[in-house]
């Protein structure tokens, strides 16, 4: 990730459901982007700058979202860890597209988003 701070900057402009909601679309982009094995770096990128969002967002949101988020964040961090043997392996890269989605839709939803 270039430049961190900025992009750090940037994402605090948006109020909280709005940054909800970038944590689900990336969520969801990991999603769809596992489909195609030329995305390994992509998905990994997504992967990273979701743990991000999580950490910059999860100290506004109330207890049981944040201990959602964090449980998301140890998901990604696991995924990453073994990234290499995930992506080498469709099963698993299906699994892991799978499981971003359900992620993705439990995310906008607690964001309030679909409320509006």
């Amino acid at each position: 990730m270039n430049n961190l701070a900025s992009i750090r900057d940037r994402y605090m402009r948006d109020e909280l459901p709005t940054r909800l909601g970038g944590i689900a679309a990336n969520l969801a982009r990991v999603s769809s982007f596992s489909k195609n094995p030329a995305n390994k770096d992509a998905v990994y990128g997504l992967l990273d700058e979701s743990k991000y969002f999580i950490e910059w967002a999860a100290g506004e949101t109330e207890v049981d979202v944040t201990v959602q988020l964090v449980e998301l964040q140890v998901q990604l961090a696991r995924w990453q860890y073994n990234w290499a043997s995930i992506w080498d392996d469709v099963g698993r890269r299906e699994e892991v597209s799978q499981q971003a989605r359900l992620w993705s839709d439990k995310v906008l939803e607690v964001s309030g988003l679909l409320d509006t």
